[in-house]
């Protein structure tokens, strides 16, 4: 064998192996642009076959007062249960998106004319899926599309069936067991990140928990509720004490404000789960402590 051949082959696999893992986490840690659509692009994708909108609601009322055209109705009770919002069983879940035309090839684009975080949390619920990849938010949502003047309708689109098969993601499930011990941690690869209004954070947050207000990532939630840039996000995080490469497990008080911030973290490229069952079940029903004011610990 050549000798010089040798060298030079050992030389090249030496430095592809020490690249690879800083590709890696530089893909790791990119913004993903596709996970947020702008009104312009729905409206110039309303009559794609494969694009499927979804008008997230607590009442069918909300929706027949007025939807993007060809949006199909998600009620809250079609993928949340219980007075703690859990996720319902994969079995439901799959009737649930398969009656509103979802498929496996579907681009899912979700918005509500609700609490502005239940848009996330129809993105978390298809995240877990396995359908998170081809799910998006539109920025702004309905507000936006209408300080736009574009246009709106009433009446029901005829749906088919989709054909929509899980891959469920439970990783991004935090439970208890985890949760319980990434607070006792240091926080460096980890972190806890409570997503409510400061006044709830320093009534009580779980040790550990950074605070970073789901509200924070939008520039008005009444007005204007497009999300910030990714620039202004990522300063966003590091003045709340999050880094680069950490995983983040988010919380609120039942998993609505969390879900925003689990889409946010995902959008900036982060490795993160949310823990579900929030303050909810670590507080209400398990009596666990929590940390007052503003310390960490």
């Amino acid at each position: 064998m050549n000798s010089h051949w040798f060298a030079r082959t050992t030389l090249c696999v030496l430095l592809l192996t020490l690249c690879l893992p800083a590709i890696a986490a530089t893909e790791a840690g990119a913004v993903r642009p596709e996970m947020i659509v702008s009104a312009q692009w729905l409206a110039e994708h309303l009559n794609d076959p494969k694009v499927v909108v979804l008008h997230v609601a607590q009442k069918r009322s909300d929706y027949e007062a007025g939807h993007i055209p060809g949006a199909r109705l998600l009620l809250f009770e079609d993928f949340m249960e219980g007075e703690d919002a859990e996720l319902p069983s994969p079995e439901k879940l799959k009737d649930t998106f398969e009656k509103i035309g979802v498929s496996n090839d579907s681009h899912v684009v979700a918005y509500t004319t609700a609490w502005y975080p239940l848009a996330g949390r129809a993105y978390y619920t298809l995240d877990y899926l396995g359908h998170g990849d081809h799910t998006s938010l539109l920025d702004g949502g309905i507000i936006e599309w209408k300080a736009e003047k574009r246009p709106l309708e009433t009446v029901e689109p005829k749906i088919t069936r989709g054909s929509f098969t899980p891959h469920l993601h439970p990783e991004v499930r935090a439970m208890m067991d985890e949760v319980k011990k990434i607070s006792a941690r240091d926080g460096k690869s980890e972190l806890l990140v409570d997503s409510r209004p400061e006044k709830r954070y320093t009534d009580g947050h779980i040790a550990g928990a950074v605070h970073l207000y789901w509200r924070d990532t939008v520039v008005d939630e009444k007005e204007k509720p497009v999300f910030l840039p990714p620039d202004k996000l990522k300063e966003l995080f590091a003045s709340h004490g999050i880094q680069p490469g950490q995983k983040l497990i988010t919380y609120c008080e039942i998993g609505w404000q969390a879900s925003h911030n689990y889409f946010i973290a995902k959008y900036l490229g982060y490795d993160a789960a949310m823990f579900d069952g929030s303050i909810h079940q670590w507080s209400h029903m398990n009596s666990l402590p929590l940390v007052e004011g503003k310390s960490l610990r």
